[in-house]
């Protein structure tokens, strides 16, 4: 029997989340972090006038408390800040602090050398195609989980 593409295609992702989970939380524990936080810190890096929570969770595809929680670690910790806007802290920006850019440097840094040993022997044409077809899957998927799947029998 064959293996199906649904087989597959999880058990690739199962693969890949686990060992990029791994690798993340290897270079982050230097810092005292979770591994998962790094999106976190390089996401804030492209975003220098800062992020409020709800930005930081749609750009990293995150849960808002996921991202709440780990802003307040970051924060405590003392990688990020946050700048109020008006009277209170509800759409505050989030940004880093210096010692969060240097963390955020050296993370982004270790992530393109992981992304480049993960994709050796892949020439820029199939990186392109397979980065937008990653990017269709995505957004089909979000579609399906949105409205549901079709009433659809073979």
């Amino acid at each position: 029997m064959t293996v199906s593409r649904f087989e597959r295609f999880s058990q690739s992702l199962s693969v890949l989340t686990r060992y990029w989970h791994k690798i993340a939380s290897d270079e982050m524990e230097k810092y005292g972090l979770k591994g998962p936080y790094s999106v976190y810190l390089i996401t804030l890096r492209r975003h220098e006038e800062g992020l409020t929570s709800v930005q930081l969770s749609e750009l990293c595809g995150r849960d808002k408390s996921d991202v709440s929680r780990a802003i307040s670690v970051l924060e405590k910790s003392g990688f990020v800040q946050k700048r109020r806007v008006g009277r209170n802290l509800y759409r505050a920006k989030i940004t880093l602090t210096d010692v969060g850019r240097t963390a955020a440097d050296y993370i982004a840094n270790r992530a393109d050398l992981a992304v480049e040993a993960g994709g050796k022997g892949i020439s820029e044409e199939e990186r392109e195609v397979f980065y937008r077809t990653l990017d269709k899957i995505s957004q089909n998927l979000q579609q399906v989980s949105q409205e549901g799947l079709p009433s659809w029998e073979r």
